[in-house]
């Protein structure tokens, strides 16, 4: 109980790179995952480890919204198709 007091008291160490991430993360309308937020933090000049990262935007509730591939089993003419060498003609008259 004394830890958790003593902690509750404390300033948050992260509330400046927190603002930045959400501002990263808005900036990419939520495409960006913590790999990518990472290494924009890094362009900007913060020093930060990527499972931090990792920790605070799945504390801040951010995550990829990754968009769902169809699957699409077509792979268009497979294999050859035979040419009309003969050239015959099966259409008929009268039946039988």
């Amino acid at each position: 109980y004394y830890y958790w007091v003593k902690k509750l008291d404390k300033p948050d160490k992260y509330s400046k790179i927190k603002q930045e991430i959400t501002a990263i993360v808005k900036e990419s309308r939520n495409s960006y995952g913590y790999r990518r937020v990472t290494l924009a933090l890094k362009m900007k000049g913060y020093t930060i480890n990527h499972k931090t990262v990792r920790k605070l935007m799945s504390q801040m509730g951010l995550t990829c919204q990754i968009r769902i591939k169809r699957y699409k089993s077509y792979k268009g003419t497979v294999g050859k198709i035979a040419k009309n060498v003969l050239k015959r003609n099966f259409s008929v008259d009268t039946r039988n």
